[in-house]
């Protein structure tokens, strides 16, 4: 079954609209205006009102990542933002303006960080064991804190699990293990080590390096991370969830890949795309994911 998932109201995010390659998002009670690859369409707001932006992002001359943020003189550097759930689920994040055009934070992800929540609340283990790999600055893997997991966040660039710890200690958590590692490593070794987890986690870049320069090449490694994925999760007990921002890269490919890999799952899984809908009602989308609990 082909799934489309996107966020729950939530009154600290709003998409306010999107078009001309750009995204107008409300953060807390500031508004970016930043670009969006996916968003060919007309902006359904007229330009006056994303001239209301309290920062807006430029890219460089011929970059297609980094750039500059135009800032009003009422807007921080840093700001910190709430995000509570029905369920239960109470986090607050940290959010920064990087050379990069991101914030810290990805909004879309919100109905996996809900499923990761209420998935392990549900683990028969005691202590259920998480890892989260490419973690970031740490939403999944709060996540999965709050609902009294284990957790092992990896990534493989320091400042980021900084990052994420101011995360975790805004939300009042604590016990995340920390790792500054190469993902592809760090997984084999575990492999071998016998290790299992009940949950497991991947938000891998299309592209990257590890922290002593390993390359990561999403189509060239994807594959092997899924067959290792398998081996390490607790045939008996886990959740899993794979999401992939890429351009040009279709949920058809995780079909084929997580049926292959993960032949029992099929009834139980989930597979589609994740989108933000806009004031306007236009659906952006921004990637592809695949999920399963037993």
């Amino acid at each position: 079954m082909y799934d489309f998932l996107t966020t729950s109201p939530w009154p600290d995010y709003e998409l306010i609209d999107s078009g001309n390659f750009q995204k107008l998002e409300r953060f807390g009670k500031y508004i970016l205006a930043r670009p969006e690859p996916q968003a060919i369409w007309d902006p359904h707001l007229p330009l006056k009102e994303w001239e209301k932006a309290d920062a807006a992002f430029a890219r460089a001359p011929g970059s297609t990542e980094k750039g500059q943020w135009r800032l009003k003189p009422s807007m921080p550097e840093q700001w910190v933002i709430a995000y509570e759930r029905p369920d239960g689920l109470r986090l607050k994040f940290r959010l920064g303006l990087s050379s990069f055009k991101h914030v810290g934070l990805f909004p879309e992800q919100d109905p996996n960080w809900q499923f990761i929540y209420n998935q392990t609340k549900k683990r028969r283990a005691k202590l259920p064991r998480v890892l989260n790999l490419f973690a970031y600055t740490g939403a999944a893997t709060l996540a999965a804190r709050a609902a009294g997991a284990d957790v092992t966040h990896l990534d493989s660039v320091k400042q980021v699990n900084f990052w994420a710890r101011d995360n975790m200690e805004a939300s009042q958590l604590d016990g995340v293990r920390w790792l500054v590692e190469d993902a592809m490593k760090y997984v084999r070794r575990e492999v071998k080590r016998g290790s299992k987890y009940q949950g497991l986690i991947l938000d891998p870049p299309a592209y990257g390096r590890g922290p002593n320069g390993e390359k990561w090449q999403l189509e060239d490694e994807l594959n092997e991370m899924l067959k290792l994925s398998q081996q390490l999760l607790d045939p008996e007990d886990h959740f899993f969830v794979v999401n992939l921002y890429s351009l040009g890269f279709s949920a058809l490919i995780l079909d084929n890949l997580t049926t292959a890999i993960f032949p029992g799952e099929k009834a139980v899984r989930e597979l589609g795309e994740i989108y933000l809908h806009d004031a306007g009602q236009r659906k952006l989308p921004l990637g592809t994911f695949c999920r399963f609990a037993n």
